[in-house]
């Protein structure tokens, strides 16, 4: 369908989605046509009892959570914010249409000694051994999206004022630090492992064992290996790496803002759920310490 195709092609070129995102939309949008066609609509005179009746039937029969409603309702809400633009209709009838409630879920993190494991467990002295553990130690180190990093090449990195030029979402450039730790990481496997690694000359810094730039997928199938290796029972994701990243930062008293830049949230409120998870640990330190029971009289 043309009008889809359009879609995709100005979130691809315009807004500069990632793939996976893409690939997303794509799916709850073509989901949403093939319900349409069934029922004999046409995608450009919905209305709202149309609306309702897919959003029952996604929630009732395909047994969607409030989440995953509410992520196709935004795909679905951009398309047609986008055919009115284009002046395919003249109103956006999901506009009127609000998202449903869900549980506010805390960002998962890694305690100390779970991060500890995590990196003890590699295998340095190989080359892709010394890569995974420098994968480990620039997304703990900088808090940076796992997009991100596949993005970085070597001439992005300031090894004199230790940070890296790292083009976020929309391409929107900003800078990240790193400590001393992950500085000898870098050098060493620049120095050693990529070099090896790169048989192909590219600029990319993480290369697979091909020579290519990793992917985010190569990434995440990577720390699902290391943690094989370990005792930890928790299903992770790269992300948590940021997460750490984050709560780390503002129970050290980091401020909000100073947060908010290095993770590249273009809205302060994203990096707000974080001071959930401070304030839950900070209740924690304060029950252990307040302890009536202990104070004699």
């Amino acid at each position: 369908m043309k009008d889809l195709e359009k879609y995709l092609s100005y979130l691809k070129y315009q807004r500069q989605y990632a793939k996976d995102t893409l690939l997303n939309y794509q799916i709850d949008l073509e989901e949403y046509l093939v319900f349409l066609k069934k029922e004999e609509v046409l995608y450009l005179n919905v209305e709202t009892s149309d609306i309702r009746f897919y959003l029952s039937y996604i929630k009732e029969e395909k047994k969607n959570k409030n989440r995953t409603v509410n992520r196709k309702l935004s795909a679905i809400r951009g398309f047609y914010s986008f055919l009115e633009q284009e002046e395919k209709i003249n109103t956006n009838p999901f506009k009127m249409v609000k998202n449903l409630k869900i549980e506010k879920m805390l960002p998962r993190y890694f305690e100390y000694h779970e991060l500890q494991e995590l990196f003890s467990s590699i295998d340095i002295s190989t080359s892709l051994g010394l890569r995974d553990r420098t994968i480990l130690e620039v997304l703990y180190t900088t808090g940076i999206r796992v997009g991100e990093l596949i993005k970085i090449k070597v001439g992005d990195i300031d090894f004199s004022d230790l940070n890296i030029k790292i083009f976020g979402k929309g391409n929107k450039e900003r800078y990240v630090y790193f400590d001393d730790i992950c500085k000898s990481y870098l050098e060493k496997y620049i120095e050693t492992s990529r070099e090896t690694l790169n048989k192909l000359k590219v600029e990319e810094l993480f290369l697979n064992h091909l020579g290519s730039g990793l992917t985010e997928r190569g990434i995440t199938f990577i720390l699902n290996r290391i943690i094989k290796q370990t005792s930890l029972q928790k299903h992770i994701s790269p992300h948590m790496l940021r997460h750490t990243f984050a709560t780390e930062l503002l129970n050290q008293g980091c401020d909000l803002t100073s947060v908010q830049q290095l993770l590249g949230h273009a809205s302060l409120k994203t990096t707000q759920v974080y001071t959930h998870v401070s304030l839950a640990q900070l209740q924690q330190v304060y029950q252990q310490s307040f302890d009536r029971a202990k104070i004699k009289e």
